[in-house]
């Protein structure tokens, strides 16, 4: 498939690529506003992009529009790994009290082949931090290219199908679905997708999203 070497490349730069904390992308708040919360990686902090032009801000400006009284803080870090949003999910439970988590991480712990069951032990972490302070969760999945082996493939897309049953969540199988294909949608790089694909993607996750916003 043509986009699984250029997602290799992608999630190569991700992993090493500086961490830095997006700014925060928020609809208008309303008083009492209700909160969705983003962890991501670097494909959910507008890597090469300025944050306003990311999916995570086309998506709170949407929201801003049509659904009052929620705001929308981004606190995806590129270069993250489960772990570190593992460690990370408490406090910004406790900082932000969100309504919704969106958990789309993943990618760079593929790329490192670290073990699934370690991967996996981290989103399941994320997700029962979110579910015990009553927020509901959207798993973003990723999916690694065919030579990493057919047995790690496998069971890296299988994580978040199997979390999404056992906890009730919602389910996003692959972010970059839209776009894999289209080799004009990644930046100069090559790497990241562009300012013009970032809507596709916040489409995209939009319909899966919407219905936790009811």
């Amino acid at each position: 498939m043509q986009w699984a070497s250029g997602l290799v490349v992608l999630l190569f730069v991700a992993l090493f690529a500086r961490p830095v904390v997006a700014q925060t992308a928020q609809a208008a708040p309303a008083k009492a506003a209700r909160t969705l919360l983003v962890m991501g990686d670097s494909l959910s902090a507008a890597y090469g992009l300025s944050p306003a032009q990311g999916w995570v801000a086309l998506t709170a400006d949407r929201i801003g529009k049509t659904r009052p009284g929620w705001q929308v803080v981004n606190a995806s870090i590129s270069g993250e790994t489960t772990a570190g949003g593992a460690a990370r999910i408490e406090a910004e439970l406790q900082r932000h009290k969100p309504a919704v988590v969106v958990i789309a991480l993943g990618a760079n712990d593929g790329l490192r082949g670290l073990p699934l069951a370690q991967t996996r032990a981290n989103l399941e972490k994320m997700i029962k931090a979110a579910q015990a302070r009553k927020a509901k969760v959207l798993l973003v999945g990723m999916r690694m290219p065919p030579n990493y082996g057919p047995d790690y493939t496998r069971g890296f897309e299988q994580n978040y199908s199997v979390l999404a049953k056992q906890y009730g969540t919602a389910l996003l199988p692959f972010l970059l679905e839209p776009i894999a294909l289209d080799r004009n949608a990644y930046q100069a790089d090559n790497l990241h997708p562009v300012a013009s694909a970032q809507p596709k993607l916040r489409d995209h996750v939009w319909k899966t999203l919407e219905p936790l916003l009811r």
